[in-house]
């Protein structure tokens, strides 16, 4: 074996630190990430581009409007009562839900009111919905980590509330049972005694991803101390919803605003965490939809008797004027101000849907992330394409 000459040692101690100056001048250019938009036969597309220094992002842009649908125009060229099959649209997981502010404000301006057991079954089947639509985000943000078992328990149970959704409206995913004055029908013999079996089912759901996923090591790992939102930047940005709660603000539109809905007759509670990261807002909406199967049996033992409908034209004409009514949707805060002329339906109508406010804060909240914590703050924030896309 040959010796290395102090000669050849010290030329490959010099070439080496050449090449580490010329290591340390070079300066490496950022990267462009497109993630989306995706195929546009999907329910929805969001692009969102990511500038990114190695795998950190130093700038996030969202870009929405891939699906843009027109409804606050398209609402000027229905009559009222077919304002609701159009808004069901908007948030296709909690479709009843969209019906009610509308109804409200329209409600208002014509100085209605529905009768009693009419504002049970509204407030009940706004419960319900809020129950399918976040039952299926606890299995889903669970896929978008890595766990498929999740989504199958979360599809499996939800078809049992839809299954009653749809006993009693005849729609599965799109209601249309909201009426001025009231609802389109009665509840059928039987629904309330299956309704409270299946609230039990989910209640048991519920247990079931408290282990499977909130408790599950990876998960946590993946979730906790990442996309923090503080209570201001939320504020600031309209977030709304568990996702603002999740950041330990108390507020519940359900609790703190004045509505002819029957929350305010209810022992319930509203759920925060004071994290504001991904691992609270599953937290958070894990603890709601338990809250709402409580609230299902609470108005399922307290139902009124009486009348579903209070008299109204038939041929309905709202006053002129104009009215503004926000509902606690399970995306967050969602309402409709409506300017009557006095036909039979919307001079102008402005939609202040819950998702497209939630993704406002992206921009802020990804910079400084990791390429895969991206995915994982998306899946937290839980917002629907049609509800950004109006």
């Amino acid at each position: 074996m040959t010796a290395v000459t102090d000669r050849q040692r010290l030329a490959y101690v010099n070439t080496q630190a050449s090449e580490a100056r010329v290591n340390v001048e070079l300066q490496t250019e950022d990267m462009t990430l497109n993630l989306g938009p995706q195929h546009p036969a999907t329910h929805g597309t969001l692009r969102v581009v990511a500038k990114l220094d190695g795998e950190q992002v130093v700038d996030a842009d969202v870009v929405c409007g891939y699906m843009h649908r027109g409804y606050e125009k398209l609402t000027e060229v229905r009559t009222y009562p077919q304002v609701t099959t159009l808004i069901n649209r908007i948030d296709w997981l909690s479709s009843f839900a969209n019906e009610v502010p509308f109804i409200l404000a329209a409600e208002k301006l014509m100085e209605i009111e529905a009768p009693p057991r009419a504002q049970y079954i509204r407030t009940l089947f706004f419960e319900m919905a809020r129950i399918a639509n976040i039952g299926l985000f606890l299995g889903e943000m669970a896929l978008q980590v890595g766990a498929l078992t999740p989504a199958f328990y979360a599809f499996r149970d939800r078809e049992f509330v839809l299954n009653q959704i749809e006993a009693a409206t005849g729609g599965r995913f799109h209601p249309n049972y909201d009426r001025l004055g009231g609802l389109k029908d009665d509840l059928p013999k039987g629904w309330i005694a299956e309704t409270q079996a299946v609230m039990k089912r989910i209640r048991e759901f519920c247990d079931e991803l408290e282990g499977l996923v909130a408790g599950n090591i990876i998960f946590e790992r993946r979730c906790r101390g990442v996309g923090v939102i503080p209570a201001e930047i939320g504020k600031a940005f309209g977030v709304s919803g568990a996702n603002i709660r999740a950041s330990g603000v108390d507020w519940d539109l359900r609790r703190d605003e004045a509505s002819p809905l029957v929350w305010k007759d209810l022992d319930w509670k509203v759920w925060t965490h004071p994290d504001g990261d991904s691992f609270a807002r599953y937290w958070v909406r894990l603890q709601e939809v338990r809250e709402s199967t409580f609230m299902v049996d609470q108005m399922l033992e307290g139902l009124p008797a009486g009348s579903i409908q209070a008299k109204v034209p038939r041929i309905i004409k709202v006053p002129a004027g104009e009215a503004w009514v926000h509902t606690e949707n399970p995306l967050g805060e969602m309402g409709f101000y409506i300017v009557s002329q006095g036909g039979l339906g919307p001079f102008r109508c402005k939609i202040r849907s819950a998702s497209f406010n939630n993704v406002s804060v992206l921009p802020w909240l990804l910079k400084g992330t990791y390429v895969p914590d991206i995915i994982t703050i998306l899946a937290s924030l839980y917002f629907i394409l049609g509800d950004i896309d109006r």
